[in-house]
């Protein structure tokens, strides 16, 4: 396979890294309604090594605004609730002794404003990022001295679609995001 495919594959690959990336942070940001992503992540010392919850329980939402947590080892319950704790997420956790349930706040305006804020500016920075990967494909590709001035044009062309692309799909991300936050 020649450089020049290699360097688009890659180019593509990892532009849409980005973006799933970008898509990953996005579901991390709270809306007022409750979503296992938002304690996914949380790492809990589990017998000395850091895990993620989502390893050591079950975690489910059985209503909009609530996430039930239900730890694999009914032990850990208390360093799940510790977890939590620590994490500062914008709720308490309530642990019953077998389960732990998060009551999700509902956002003010003012929050919800300044969430999508937020989300605008990590749109802004994954874009940062796609344009950046567009100008290392484009070095990549201008330092194989053997590609003729106008096919070197045309893979220019091809590498900036794909930056279109990945950027189009943050924008998309970003405003359905801004729905999501915005709508009560």
């Amino acid at each position: 396979m020649e450089l020049d495919n290699i360097v688009l594959m890659d180019c593509e690959e990892r532009m849409d890294k980005s973006v799933a990336n970008f898509a990953d942070q996005l579901n991390k940001v709270k809306t007022g309604r409750a979503s296992a992503s938002l304690v996914r992540d949380v790492e809990i010392d589990y017998w000395g090594s850091p895990t993620p919850l989502y390893q050591v329980a079950n975690i489910s939402t059985p209503e909009a605004s609530q996430i039930l947590i239900k730890p694999y080892d009914k032990g850990q319950l208390k360093e799940i609730e510790r977890a939590i704790i620590n994490a500062d997420l914008g709720f308490t956790p309530l642990n019953d002794g077998t389960v732990i349930r998060c009551n999700i706040p509902q956002l003010t305006g003012e929050t919800r404003k300044k969430l999508v804020k937020e989300c605008y500016k990590m749109a802004e920075d994954a874009k940062v990022a796609v344009r950046n990967i567009r100008r290392d494909a484009i070095a990549e590709l201008k330092k194989d001295k053997s590609i003729p001035e106008d096919t070197l044009k045309g893979y220019e062309e091809d590498v900036q679609k794909l930056t279109d692309k990945a950027t189009k799909k943050i924008d998309e991300l970003a405003r359905a995001k801004e729905v999501d936050l915005t709508t009560i």
